[in-house]
């Protein structure tokens, strides 16, 4: 079984829980770590060779093009993390398209390539901001990976498909929903993902589930993480006491879990993920700018 393995691509100042303590207006004057963070995922996925989908924030695309260059060149998909990494469901539907296309512009623009994928900042496409979906279709995208079927403080639509397939449609294009992993635990889905429930948790959970996924559902597992999980050195932020435990427990041996995932499991990008569905026997032919991805 391959599953979806996917690197969501932003400084570590840009995660959601610093919101209130580091302005956008203040992003260019602080240090950068994202060249060396991402060369170290880059090696990291050269030397288990793995290829993954890397949701950019377009910021970053716009203020480190060669970033962006190297990450297409080594053969990994490109998708679309927003622009600002503003949580969606804090924006008005225009808001949230020109965000889109702002940063899909500069990613498209920085790799030499097409986007077809996005993510929300935060995984912030919930039930009552559900109209981004809608916006997503119209703007062309093949497949959005946005909707965790969880309930959390930040994030979760409870109820949700826990695996890939068909969330919006129109009559000449299909917008695919390929969800994070979970697990079933009665009526509900408990995290099994990667980011901080690797991180944070012991190995052995995530493997577990993952193996359930696989060969108990017969299904693809779809997993992330940020290349700042990967950055024991990165400096603390002025954040609140658990802002900061939350962002930095389990840094320090995250590269050897995410290496040990890698050996255990097979991985591709989202979009090889999804174009196996056309295969006989898949369930549902993907969208087909999904199907042109290469």
């Amino acid at each position: 079984m391959i599953n979806a393995l996917s690197v969501d691509l932003e400084e570590s100042f840009q995660v959601s829980g610093f919101e209130k303590c580091i302005l956008q207006r203040d992003w260019s004057a602080l240090p950068s770590r994202i060249a060396s963070n991402t060369e170290r995922v880059l090696k990291l996925l050269e030397r288990t060779n793995t290829r993954a989908t890397f949701f950019i924030v377009g910021w970053i695309a716009e203020h480190h093009p060669q970033v962006v260059r190297w990450i297409a060149e080594a053969g990994h998909e490109v998708a679309c993390h927003s622009y600002w990494h503003r949580l969606v469901y804090t924006m008005t539907p225009e808001e949230f398209r020109q965000d889109t296309i702002q940063a899909r512009a500069a990613i498209e623009s920085a790799a030499g390539t097409t986007v077809v994928g996005y993510r929300a900042p935060s995984y912030s496409i919930v039930r009552r901001n559900q109209w981004a979906l809608d916006i997503l279709l119209e703007l062309g995208f093949g497949y959005d990976s946005s909707i965790f079927p969880v309930d959390h403080d930040r994030y979760g639509w409870r109820g949700m498909s826990r695996f890939a397939g068909p969330v919006r449609q129109s009559t000449t294009d299909t917008l695919w929903e390929f969800p994070p992993s979970t697990f079933p635990v009665l009526d509900r889905a408990v995290p099994v993902a990667g980011g901080g429930y690797l991180r944070m948790l012991p190995y052995h959970y995530s493997k577990w589930a993952l193996d359930h996924i696989n060969q108990q559902e017969g299904r693809a597992g779809c997993i992330y993480f940020h290349p700042w999980e990967l950055d024991p050195q990165q400096p603390r932020m002025p954040s609140s006491r658990a802002s900061w435990w939350r962002h930095s427990w389990g840094i320090s041996g995250m590269e050897r879990k995410v290496q040990r995932l890698l050996e255990d499991f097979q991985f591709a990008p989202l979009g090889q993920v999804l174009r196996s569905l056309d295969a006989p026997g898949g369930k549902q032919s993907a969208h087909p700018r999904v199907a042109e991805l290469r």
